[in-house]
C-alpha cells in the first residue's frame, strides 16, 4: 500500500486493553478480544504506511499513536435517500415559530 503524506487526514487504531487486562465480570466473548479505539486526525509521520505505527494530531490538538489504518476521504455512513416530503419542514417550522401565516 502507498505511504501517506504528512498532515493528511487519516485514521489510526490503538489497543487500550489486551484480553488479559479486561475485567473479569464482562461476558467471555467480549473478554476474548482487545478493547480498541479509533481516532482520526492529521498524520505527523510522513513515512508511515497503512499497518505501520503512526502519530496523529486531532483537531483538538491531542497527539495519539496507533496503527495507521487508512486515509479517510469521507465518512462511510450516510443519511439515506432524499425525501421530498421533508423539503417543506424547515420553512413551515420557521413560519410557525414566527407566528406568520398558516402552519
Amino acid at each position: 500500500m502507498s505511504k501517506q503524506t504528512q498532515w493528511q487526514w487519516v485514521e489510526i487504531e490503538r489497543v487500550l486493553l489486551t484480553p488479559q487486562q479486561r475485567a473479569d465480570h464482562i461476558p467471555d466473548d467480549t473478554k476474548a478480544v482487545p478493547l480498541t479505539m479509533r481516532a482520526a486526525g492529521f498524520l505527523l509521520d510522513a513515512s508511515a504506511a497503512p499497518g505501520d505505527k503512526a502519530r496523529i494530531q486531532t483537531p483538538a490538538g491531542r497527539i495519539w499513536e496507533g496503527t495507521l489504518l487508512h486515509r479517510r476521504v469521507q465518512p462511510s455512513h450516510g443519511f439515506g435517500a432524499f425525501l421530498p416530503e421533508l423539503q417543506a419542514v424547515g420553512p413551515t417550522l420557521r413560519r410557525a415559530l414566527k407566528g406568520d401565516g398558516e402552519h
